[in-house]
């Protein structure tokens, strides 16, 4: 049993995203994971991974789930680098409201580095879909999955 305390946060939005119940621009998936371009951007291409079935934590992956998670990370990592050519790429990931968990989703930040290094933890205006859109078609051409 995990001593983790997750977000309340039903319905959960990746779960609703992946449906299509609410709009969101998947960059690519598959049957285990899928690669997200996040509304919130607080780096130079900010894709979210997350898993296509609802897994709360990192504690409730099955081993699949976390190979395909992080083929797409470093899939993810590498498409920023070859269309962005930032001088770095984080990753992040959070399990639990003590970490800072908002989504109760298991998912993965990559971002590339804004100018100046790091990533932007202030507040960040939220994209429009078409936005977001308009940055997968810049990235999808250089995806390699």
């Amino acid at each position: 049993m995990s001593h983790l305390v997750v977000p309340d946060a039903y319905p959960c939005a990746f779960c609703d995203y992946l449906s299509g119940a609410r709009p969101f621009t998947i960059l690519h998936r598959n049957e285990l994971a899928a690669i997200l371009v996040t509304r919130e951007q607080r780096g130079i291409a900010h894709l979210l991974v997350v898993t296509t079935r609802h897994a709360p934590t990192i504690l409730d992956l099955e081993a699949d789930e976390s190979h395909a998670v992080m083929d797409f990370v470093q899939s993810a990592a590498r498409v920023i680098d070859e269309v962005e050519m930032r001088h770095g790429i984080s990753v992040w990931q959070n399990n639990g409201v003590d970490a800072h968990q908002a989504i109760p989703h298991f998912h993965v930040h990559v971002a590339g580095t804004v100018p100046g290094g790091g990533t932007d933890w202030d507040h960040v205006r939220e994209l429009a879909i078409e936005e977001t859109d308009a940055i997968a078609e810049r990235l999808r051409p250089s995806l390699s999955v």
